[in-house]
């Protein structure tokens, strides 16, 4: 996917990339938990490495990530399921991201985010994995 100022923003806002998502990239700092979650999707759609290492906070950020370089997966939408504002610095994203590899079936991330804010600045944390209900 191509991140033209003029395209559609990858994170499903109906809004234009420069508007949206394009600006955190550029270096602008997210003013909540959800916008930098929408924009850390936008870095995955786009293989954005940098930012996406930028936004990881330092006590869980890896020193590599290998980004999909082949091209296999095509990312299919971003869905918010939940947003928790738990204090002033803290708060937790529930979202599924769909995408398919290859010719493969498509599958499903299905997260809830943890977020916090040093200095003004929003990082992603970690995620856990909701159980399914059966």
């Amino acid at each position: 996917m191509s991140n033209s100022a003029v395209d559609p923003c990858p994170c499903g806002s109906q809004q234009l990339y420069r508007d949206c998502c394009g600006r955190y990239h550029a270096g602008e700092s997210a003013p909540d938990a959800q916008t930098l979650m929408r924009s850390r999707y936008s870095a995955y759609v786009l293989g954005d490495r940098d930012y996406l290492l930028q936004t990881w906070h330092a006590s869980t950020r890896p020193q590599h990530l290998e980004l999909d370089a082949a091209g296999t997966i095509r990312w299919l939408g971003l869905v918010i399921r939940n947003y928790q504002v738990i204090d002033a610095d803290h708060a937790q994203v529930e979202f599924v991201a769909r995408s398919r590899v290859g010719g493969g079936a498509a599958t499903r991330l299905h997260e809830i985010s943890h977020f916090v804010r040093e200095d003004g600045r929003w990082f992603y944390v970690d995620g856990s994995f909701p159980k399914l209900a059966l």
